[in-house]
């Protein structure tokens, strides 16, 4: 099971019927001074039974000090 931790801010907006940007602001775990910032853009699903589709996402890390560095992409864990 993963566990998420809250984020600190998050935003939400509608690009077009289907597609929505989201914004998350996350403390990382070991340095509250720190953060972690996720983009993404999802795409809703087209019929009941499909789930929400991920198109793009990036996660930038904040340091301490103030300086940012892209995130490599984590993959989803099997079910």
């Amino acid at each position: 099971m993963i566990v998420l931790s809250k984020p600190k801010a998050s935003f939400r907006v509608r690009l077009s019927e289907a597609e929505f940007l989201n914004v998350g602001v996350f403390p990382t775990k070991k340095d509250p001074t720190a953060e972690v910032i996720s983009v993404q853009v999802t795409r809703a699903p087209r019929a009941p039974e499909d789930d929400w589709k991920t198109v793009a996402k990036i996660a930038i890390y904040r340091s301490p000090e103030g300086n940012y560095s892209q995130l490599p992409n984590r993959e989803k864990p099997p079910h």
